[in-house]
């Protein structure tokens, strides 16, 4: 990010001369960062371009959550959370903007230094930045926030603190981080970290997950009142200390925020069509076709909105547990995909509408190309060659079926793949050469019934097979504690991926994650050449190596069959009172973080 200081010359002497002095400057402050090249924004941007500078104030939203909370602590392990307060509640020292792959820009940080090999950075606070109770933020704030989170937080916070070499003080507003490897994100993600009170906590344990404890934050949002499994109610803090700020102009401008929870998401869509909730996403196609012509939205009071975007499709589906047998086996993995008839299950449940998701980076310019592998990517894949699995290299596409409800052709291949692995039908039942029955369980959420009406059609072919799956449905904190310990065989899978992946995929995937209580990876994905991309990836000084590894990641998870895919959303499908309104101009992310409700407002009649 330091802007060279001196003019290369075309002598060897003067261009070692040069390379040593960028090594040893100085970085300069600037008011953003990014991962590769520079912002886009200028340092005296208005406001992000895709927020209404000029939106009002006031008004309230009600969103629906199914399940419930027993905890208002994000931060921690312990408990579940509206997974939506940690966006809203709580800042950090710079803020993302939805429309660059990965850009921040200076939030209770008013500006950042970085060396042109980013082995650290340095963060100077903003003079008025504050904590919702109206007291200053410190940079003993912050080196406490990094700390704890780092070695007492969830999951998602402890990676960081391993690569910090030092943390300290350089000034009364100012803190330098010195990271202990090489890895040019490391920057951003120290941006990106929650800052929370330090004094608050004296004398408590921050681990506790007392429902009281609820962490006091800089963001917008205070919890104002709440009861526990049935809503949470968030009030906009009038003295917000970032109002005027350009990366907030325009956003936050609800007076009200309120999650109403429901026990599945039919009593949800009923509570959304009697006027009790004022927006709702809608995943399903079909649904959003044919079921949205209630009175409310027939008189024009709910309206449709679809929102695009150009980000990857990311992962949903059914994940297999590597850990346990038969899964354990790529050969039962492909014929459990062999066997999945998506294109029946699809017109069935979503008319078709939904194309299925072909990769995990699928959709975007990261996904893997269709064919053999080539150039860099053939290069990167080269050194695994004895691990990598059948289509890795040579190129490899979902098994497709032909749509009728029999999928004759996907079942006798996967009973071929299934032989092959040593399982055999014996008086209608599929067991192993030691006589062991096929049996699985597949768990799922309560109220999930999207993804139970997928599995009442799956199971109906796997008895073909031989196969016995058993459903368990079992409540939120349940469901938790159980995916947290890696107790299940198969479950629901959703992951998210940006236009910029970096070190979260370690978590998703890497092999250090994998037999971590409370991580991740789901599937107990050990690999090292998944291991090698990432590294890859995080290393990389240009954008074209970044991408080919990517692309290489993306053929070794998708060809390790871990995850049986459903179908993705090329846009967002959101209805909502008319009365919320939204910019014209709209991120390259769509309907993700920093969108909904930041940069909507209340338009009175």
């Amino acid at each position: 990010m330091a802007p060279v200081n001196f003019q290369f010359r075309r002598t060897l002497m003067a261009g070692l001369t040069a390379i040593l002095a960028a090594s040893a400057a100085p970085a300069e402050s600037v008011h953003g960062i990014a991962m590769y090249g520079t912002p886009a924004l200028p340092h005296d941007f208005v406001s992000l371009p895709y927020a209404n500078p000029d939106a009002p104030k006031g008004g309230r939203i009600v969103f629906g959550n199914t399940g419930g909370f027993n905890s208002l602590n994000p931060f921690v392990q312990k408990g579940t959370v509206p997974w939506q307060w940690r966006h809203w509640g709580y800042e950090s020292l710079m803020g993302r903007s939805g429309d660059e792959p990965f850009t921040l820009y200076g939030l209770l940080a008013e500006s950042i230094d970085v060396p042109e090999d980013r082995s650290w950075v340095e963060f100077t606070l903003r003079e008025a930045a504050r904590f919702a109770d109206g007291t200053p933020v410190t940079v003993e704030d912050v080196i406490w926030s990094f700390e704890t989170l780092g070695t007492k937080g969830n999951l998602r916070y402890r990676g960081l603190w391993g690569k910090i070499a030092e943390i300290k003080a350089t000034g009364a507003r100012s803190l330098r981080i010195t990271f202990n490897e090489t890895d040019r994100e490391l920057a951003l993600i120290a941006g990106l970290r929650p800052i929370l009170k330090k004094a608050q906590w004296e004398g408590k344990d921050f681990t506790a997950g007392v429902l009281e404890d609820i962490p006091i934050g800089t963001g917008a949002y205070v919890v104002e009142n709440f009861e526990v499994g049935r809503y949470v109610a968030l009030r906009r803090n009038p003295d917000y200390w970032a109002r005027d700020l350009p990366l907030r102009r325009g956003t936050r401008n609800f007076d009200e925020i309120r999650i109403e929870f429901f026990g599945d998401n039919t009593v949800l869509f009923e509570a959304f069509k009697a006027g009790e909730l004022t927006i709702i996403r809608e995943g399903n196609a079909d649904k959003w076709a044919n079921q949205y012509d209630f009175p409310a939205a027939q008189n024009g009071d709910i309206v449709k909105s679809e929102i695009p975007h150009q980000r990857p499709s990311g992962m949903t589906g059914l994940v297999m547990n590597t850990r346990r047998a038969p899964f354990d086996d790529w050969r039962v993995r492909e014929a459990m995909l062999l066997a999945f008839n998506f294109e029946f299950i699809n017109e069935t449940i979503t008319g078709g509408a939904q194309p299925r998701i072909a990769s995990y980076y699928s959709g975007s310019g990261l996904a893997m190309s269709s064919g053999p592998a080539t150039a860099r990517v053939q290069a990167l894949l080269a050194p695994f060659a004895d691990e990598l699995l059948p289509g890795a290299v040579g190129g490899y596409v979902l098994p497709q079926s032909d749509g009728t409800a029999r999928n004759r052709a996907g079942l006798r291949a996967a009973v071929a793949m299934l032989k092959e692995a040593g399982w055999h039908v014996k008086d209608g039942q599929l067991r192993n050469d030691a006589g062991q029955a096929f049996t699985f369980q597949v768990l799922l959420r309560k109220g999930n019934t999207g993804m139970q009406t997928v599995m009442d059609i799956y199971i109906r072919a796997l008895k073909r097979l031989g196969m016995t799956a058993n459903v368990e449905t079992v409540d939120n904190a349940q469901y938790t504690a159980r995916v947290s310990a890696f107790d299940f065989d198969m479950t629901n899978f959703r992951r998210d991926l940006s236009l910029s992946p970096g070190n979260e995929q370690r978590l998703y995937w890497g092999s250090d994650a994998a037999d971590a209580p409370g991580g991740r990876n789901l599937m107990g994905l050990k690999s090292p050449a998944v291991d090698a991309m990432i590294d890859t990836m995080l290393t990389s000084q240009d954008n074209l190596d970044f991408t080919a590894a990517v692309k290489a990641l993306d053929r070794l998870l998708t060809t390790g069959r871990y995850v049986i895919p459903i179908w993705k959303s090329d846009v967002g499908r959101i209805a909502h009172d008319r009365h919320l309104q939204y910019p014209d101009y709209l991120p390259i992310y769509g309907d993700r973080s920093g969108f909904l409700p930041e940069v909507w407002w209340y338009q009175a009649d």
